[in-house]
């Protein structure tokens, strides 16, 4: 029999340290082994405890989750699973989470029904056992820039005669920031799923914007892909690619999960497969579960 996970639960809300243990507790494959109501005794039981993954609530009095992760992250490289709300704060403070160490997040429910708090359990389950083999050592020393980076001009819109479609999930944030710095202006149209809800997908379109010298955007039911562009699957919402007159045109459209997901990364590649063929480019940074 495996070993246990081990989790330590960090959340100044009383509620939300009982709901999470709870939820998290069904599967036999992890064990919550404590809990803390603020970073301050979260630090201490860290090194005491030694958890295998932490989940952590970013919104906290005497120091937020973000300077938290970045005093942690360099010196005690651990998995860290923000749980967050589903708010345009919430988003903001969750994408400066994960570019400081943060390996995914879950959103906490918006309604106290049974179903939600199913939902939420089933997902913070697994990706608690996502984390767990997720190599987090190279967060050690790292110091982290507090300047913005410029980005470069922007290319003029032509079309484009090739596709590139990028599928991610736990740790994607960080990996495509890295990318959208690197990428050309001329780039081929290129369209990402990342597994996120909605408010966060266009919050972090905006953030990827800000550093690289291609467009960066939300996706827009109907328009076209061209060169320079990289496109962000709204959140639960499939996004596909169609071929037109020459052209490369977005889909957009609501839609039962597929591969456990929505956007799901299965039905972008397939139909970028079906409209561009040998003209395309798929690229899997990380996946969960079966999706891509």
């Amino acid at each position: 029999m495996s070993t246990p996970i081990r989790v330590l639960i960090v959340d100044d809300s009383a509620l939300a340290r009982r709901i999470i243990s709870d939820a998290i507790s069904r599967d036999d494959g992890i064990e919550v082994i404590g809990s803390a109501s603020d970073v301050y005794i979260a630090r201490d039981k860290i090194v005491r405890l030694r958890p295998d993954v932490i989940t952590l609530d970013i919104e906290m009095p005497r120091m937020d989750g973000v300077q938290f992760l970045k005093r942690l992250m360099p010196q005690h490289p651990v998995p860290v699973i923000v749980v967050s709300a589903l708010s345009k704060r919430g988003a903001s403070i969750t994408l400066d989470a994960l570019a400081s160490g943060a390996v995914d997040f879950v959103p906490k429910p918006s309604a106290r029904s049974g179903d939600s708090l199913t939902a939420m359990a089933d997902e913070l389950a697994a990706k608690i056992r996502t984390a767990a083999t997720t190599d987090v050592r190279k967060w050690r020393d790292r110091s982290f820039d507090r300047g913005r980076i410029a980005a470069g001009p922007k290319p003029r819109r032509q079309r484009t005669r090739e596709v590139i479609a990028v599928g991610a999930s736990t740790g994607g944030t960080v990996a495509l920031t890295r990318i959208a710095q690197s990428l050309p202006s001329d780039i081929p149209g290129t369209v990402v799923v990342q597994h996120m809800p909605p408010v966060f997908t266009s919050m972090f379109a905006d953030k990827l914007n800000g550093v690289s010298s291609v467009r960066v955007r939300e996706a827009r039911d109907g328009e076209r892909l061209h060169t320079g562009l990289m496109l962000i699957a709204p959140g639960g919402l499939h996004t596909r690619v169609e071929r037109r007159r020459g052209d490369y045109l977005i889909r957009v459209e609501s839609g039962a999960p597929v591969s456990g997901h929505c956007p799901s990364v299965d039905v972008l590649m397939e139909s970028v497969a079906q409209s561009a063929g040998a003209r395309s480019i798929g690229v899997m940074l990380t996946g969960m579960g079966s999706d891509g």
